[in-house]
């Protein structure tokens, strides 16, 4: 990921926001568990739907769920179990930033990226 050149907070907040598609997918990564960086040998990965993660930060820190869904455009996740409830009583799903959780448990079901974390695929 290239850094901007400009140390000014709101230079670096319009170029994450202006972002391409293809560099803003490198905000989706989140650090994996000290179990999983023995077996896998990485720090850190994307998160994809299906994975479990345990949230470091905020209201819901130490709360642990399943990604229901990963929004690339905004760079934020929903995690099962992280809700708001709105004044008239429904609940409804809380962004999570991906900086704040830890992936717990991976979702290997797609073949490259169990290649890319140095498994055999079958």
């Amino acid at each position: 990921m290239t850094t901007p050149a400009s140390t000014q907070p709101r230079k670096q907040r319009k170029a994450r926001y202006t972002a391409p598609i293809h560099v803003r997918g490198k905000y989706l990564h989140a650090p994996l568990s000290p179990e999983l960086r023995k077996t896998y040998n990485h720090r850190r990965t994307r998160v994809v739907k299906g994975d479990t993660v345990k949230v470091l930060r905020g209201d819901f820190a130490g709360q642990s769920g399943q990604v229901d869904d990963v929004n690339g455009k905004d760079a934020m996740l929903y995690v099962h179990g992280i809700s708001s409830t709105k004044a008239d009583g429904t609940e409804v799903p809380r962004p999570v930033n991906p900086s704040n959780v830890q992936i717990t448990k991976l979702n290997l079901k797609d073949a490259l990226r169990k290649e890319r974390l140095g498994e055999e695929a079958e």
